[in-house]
C-alpha cells in the first residue's frame, strides 16, 4: 500500500512540474498582457489603471481596418492552403506506400530547418525585378520588361504565407484521414455508392476534426504575421503584427497589449470551438487511447 501511494504521489509529482512551469512561462506572461491592456499611457510611461483606453483608440482607429484586413488576409490565405494541403495530405494517407510516408512527410518539414526570415528574404529574391522568375520570363521572351506586381503585393504576401504555413497543415489532415476506419469506405462502396460520393459523404465529414485543426494552424499564424508582410509586401502593407510592433516602438504597451489581447482572444475562440465540435480522440486517434 505504501509502494503504491509513493507510486501515485510520484506521478502527480511529475505532472505538477510541467503543469507549473506552463503556468509560469506561458499564462504568466499572457495574464500579465491582458492587465496592462488596461493600464492607461501617460507621455512615456503607464500608469496602472482599470481603463477601456487602449481598446477604444484600436476600435475608433485605423488599426480597426488594419484588424479587418489582418482578418481576411487570415481567412482567405486559410482557405487558399486548406485547398492545397488536403488532396496533398490525402495522396499520402492513401497511396503512398506505409514504408515510404515518413520519408514524405519528412519532405514537407525540410523547409523548417531553414530560418523563417532568412526563407522569407529568399522569396523577396526570387520574386524582385532582377529576381529568378522575372529573369526567366524575360529569357524566354514571354515579357519584355520585368513584372513590378510579383513583388510587394498581395501575390506576395499570399505566396509568402502559404509557403510558411501551408506545410504545417499537411501533418492534422494526414492523421485525420490516416487513422479514419477504411470499413466505412468499404460499407459505403458495398451500399452502391461510387467514390465520388463516398468521399462527400464519409471521408470528407469523418475528416474534419483534422481540417479543423489545420485550419486553426493556418489562421493563427497568418493572423500574426508580421515578417512576410513586412518583407514581401513592403514598408506600407500593414498587418495586425505590423501595427501591435509600430505601438511597441512608440512605447504604447498599452495599446500593443490591448491589441494582442484581441488576438489571443480570437484565436482561443478558435481553440474552444475546436474542442466543443470535435471529439478529440477523433482527431488523435491512437495516440491518446
Amino acid at each position: 500500500m505504501a509502494m503504491q501511494d509513493g507510486g501515485r504521489w510520484g506521478r502527480r509529482l511529475a505532472l505538477l512540474v510541467p503543469v507549473m512551469l506552463v503556468a509560469v512561462f506561458l499564462l504568466g506572461p499572457l495574464l500579465l498582457m491582458v492587465m496592462v491592456s488596461f493600464w492607461s499611457k501617460t507621455g512615456l510611461t503607464m500608469q496602472p489603471d482599470l481603463t477601456l483606453q487602449s481598446y477604444l483608440k484600436f476600435f475608433n482607429g485605423v488599426r480597426a481596418e488594419v484588424f479587418l484586413r489582418s482578418l481576411w488576409v487570415a481567412v482567405s490565405s486559410t482557405v487558399l492552403m486548406l485547398l492545397m494541403a488536403y488532396p496533398i495530405a490525402y495522396f499520402i494517407a492513401r497511396r503512398v506506400r506505409v514504408d515510404r510516408v515518413r520519408g514524405t512527410l519528412f519532405l514537407f518539414s525540410v523547409p523548417f530547418l531553414v530560418n523563417y526570415i532568412i526563407r522569407t528574404f529568399s522569396w523577396s529574391e526570387v520574386l524582385a525585378r532582377k529576381g529568378w522568375i522575372n529573369q526567366w520570363l524575360m529569357g524566354t521572351g514571354l515579357i519584355d520588361a520585368p513584372l513590378d506586381w510579383l513583388l510587394y503585393s498581395n501575390f506576395a504576401v499570399y505566396l509568402g504565407l502559404i509557403a510558411a504555413y501551408m506545410p504545417f497543415m499537411i501533418f492534422p489532415i494526414w492523421l485525420s484521414i490516416n487513422d479514419m476506419d477504411k470499413q466505412l469506405e468499404y460499407a459505403s462502396w458495398m451500399l452502391g455508392e461510387g467514390p465520388k460520393a463516398t468521399f462527400y459523404r464519409v471521408i470528407l465529414p469523418l475528416s474534419l476534426p483534422g481540417v479543423f485543426a489545420a485550419a486553426i494552424f493556418g489562421f493563427v499564424g497568418a493572423f500574426g504575421e508580421v515578417a512576410v508582410s513586412t518583407v514581401l509586401g513592403g514598408t506600407g502593407y500593414q498587418l495586425l503584427g505590423n501595427t501591435i510592433v509600430s505601438a511597441m516602438n512608440v512605447i504604447d504597451y498599452p495599446l500593443a497589449a490591448a491589441m494582442s489581447t484581441i488576438a489571443i482572444g480570437l484565436m482561443l475562440g478558435l481553440l474552444l470551438l475546436w474542442f466543443r465540435l470535435f471529439d478529440l480522440r477523433l482527431f488523435l486517434g491512437k495516440i491518446i487511447r
